[in-house]
């Protein structure tokens, strides 16, 4: 019911969705200093008002909650279905070739810059969704709101913060990850381990390194400083040491020491496997080179153990796993800082259904605790709705509706909103190979060259648009 009038409606749509989700990435939104009415800093707080604005000028109700999220109803009816996104980025990072990081651009069916995937597009989805319900004038016997976030990729404090003060909806879905439908989020074990020592002054040692700049980021670049060893010494070490070609290091002489900066590819911490790691090929050449025998060589080489280059099943720290269900535990080594007198580091593991603190936390621990490190963080465990639930019955058979696919249940390593409430699940809008013209289609989100294919966003609206239907009129 209602196919063929929303087909009619989204005809000649693609220009407005564009020119939408653009409003949204020309605002760079990563995360900075608070302020009044403003938690997470300028930038988000200027996407979500450009959102509300959006909104306004579709005929929609929207709603700025003080500075935390924006939310955006269809009516005054008691509300059925949530819908969550985010409009806060990770920092654009290096390597971008078709555009700047917020100057979107359109090449080949493609939209370019920051945000485009994860997550300003499906939020612009899912709130041209909303106006087409609108505009099409079907009666709603209840709401659907959209619930804007602005500290999705830093902590989920807005989302927090809205339902301490809100019920959930009977029904929610996220629009930030990959159709179908997301129905498994992976438990998360991510601690912060640290050593301290007097300071040190033996030769030659590593004064200071530097890796990682968000826990859930496979580091692109790592740097460290090596007192008593020649640039010769170091550079014969890297040719030894053998990694893979997207790996590299470059070397110079600074002050009393070598510099080293290792250069490598970032990703997901969910999908360590798809990048390559800078700060597990530094720590591992930093435990090559002939250190003397004090706290800081000791603890490198304890990490290098711990931590080695490549593994990302979390085989060297004894807590390796997986289940039919939600598959492998990964892990990623994504921050280190050490000086002269101390060390802290975290690593960010995604952990299946059958993890447990017994099989993850404990042994983990205790080989951190056997190395001289002290730990702290405890697992949260993993998110689970039920393949057989009927609100997921419902959204099978509106994916199918559009997408001509079979719809089925998956679980990935990526936490989204939903992950903490009760029966929501992760819903689009990524429709990885959909395109025959582009198969193995990637966004690349969180890395250069973030993009988003519009036809898939196009569709996903149209999906979204007959699932507000099915649950609410």
């Amino acid at each position: 019911m209602h196919e063929q009038a929303i087909q009619h409606y989204f005809a000649d749509k693609e220009p407005m969705l564009v020119e939408a989700v653009s409003r949204l990435v020309r605002i760079d939104s990563t995360l900075g200093p608070a302020l009044p009415g403003k938690p997470f800093g300028e930038g988000p707080a200027a996407a979500l008002e450009e959102l509300l604005a959006l909104a306004r000028s579709w005929g929609l109700s929207g709603q700025n909650l003080e500075g935390y999220v924006g939310t955006v109803d269809l009516n005054d009816q008691e509300t059925a279905l949530h819908i969550l996104g985010h409009l806060d980025v990770v920092d654009p990072g290096e390597g971008w070739t078709v555009t700047e990081a917020f100057v979107p651009k359109l090449v080949d069916g493609l939209l370019y810059g920051r945000g485009t995937d994860d997550d300003k597009g499906p939020v612009a989805a899912a709130l041209l969704a909303m106006k087409a319900v609108k505009d099409l004038g079907i009666p709603l016997r209840r709401n659907v709101r959209l619930i804007a976030g602005t500290d999705e990729e830093t902590g989920f404090r807005d989302v927090k913060w809205y339902y301490s003060r809100h019920p959930y909806a009977p029904y929610t879905i996220s629009p930030d990850a990959d159709f179908p439908i997301i129905n498994i989020e992976k438990g998360h074990y991510q601690p912060t381990f640290q050593a301290a020592w007097p300071q040190e002054q033996a030769l030659p040692r590593v004064s200071d390194f530097t890796g990682g700049t968000r826990l859930n980021m496979v580091p692109p670049k790592a740097q460290a400083t090596v007192l008593g060893l020649s640039l010769d010494t170091v550079e014969a070490a890297i040719r030894d040491l053998a990694l893979e070609e997207a790996i590299s290091f470059s070397c110079q002489e600074k002050g009393p020491g070598v510099h080293i900066l290792c250069s490598g590819q970032n990703a997901h911490g969910s999908t360590p496997e798809e990048g390559h790691n800078a700060q597990t090929a530094l720590v591992a050449l930093l435990a090559a080179l002939p250190l003397a025998d004090c706290p800081s060589t000791r603890a490198l080489r304890a990490l290098h153990a711990l931590f080695p280059h490549g593994d990302h099943r979390g085989q060297a720290l004894g807590i390796a796993q997986a289940d039919d269900l939600s598959g492998p535990l990964t892990l990623a080594f994504t921050m280190l800082t050490l000086h002269d007198t101390g060390c802290q580091g975290r690593f960010d593991s995604r952990t299946p259904l059958c993890g447990t603190e017994e099989t993850i936390c404990r042994p983990a621990q205790a080989a951190l605790t056997q190395a001289g490190f002290t730990v702290q963080g405890p697992l949260d465990p993993p998110h689970h709705v039920p393949a057989d639930s009927p609100f997921l019955q419902v959204l099978a058979k509106c994916y199918e509706q559009y997408s001509g696919r079979k719809s089925q249940c998956l679980a990935i390593g990526g936490g989204t909103y939903v992950h903490d409430i009760p029966g929501g699940v992760a819903f689009g809008c990524g429709f990885p190979g959909f395109d025959p013209k582009m198969p193995g289609f990637v966004s690349n989100l969180h890395g250069p060259d973030e993009r988003v294919h519009v036809g898939d966003l196009l569709t996903a609206a149209k999906i979204y648009a007959q699932v507000i239907l099915a649950l609410c009129a």
